[in-house]
Parts: C-alpha cells; structure tokens; sequence
C-alpha cells in the first residue's frame, strides 16, 4: 500500500519536472533565437545601415 502511495508521489514530481523543463526550454530557445537577432539588428542600426543614403 505504501509503495503505490510513493509510487503515485513520483510520478507527480516527475509532471512538475517535465513542466519546468518545457518552460525552460522553451526560454533557451527564445534566448538563443531571438536574441541574435535583435542584437544584429541594433548592431546595424548603430552603424547605419537602415538609413537611407544621400545623393
């Protein structure tokens, strides 16, 4: 009777884990996706690249 007990106490620790992984995941790829974008994007903007040029 105790081992069914743990046994459904585990497999609820391991939901809330899979959980926190998804989440955790799922800001890695945020991170890592979008922000080197935005930092190429102020990169190229600082050095002028979307102004428009004079003749």
């Amino acid at each position: 009777m105790k081992k069914k007990k743990f046994k459904k106490k585990q497999t609820n620790l391991n939901d809330q884990k899979l959980g926190q992984t998804k989440n955790s995941a799922k800001l890695v790829l945020f991170v890592f996706g979008i922000g080197p974008i935005i930092g190429i994007i102020i990169f190229l903007y600082t050095k002028g690249f979307f102004n428009s040029p004079t003749i």
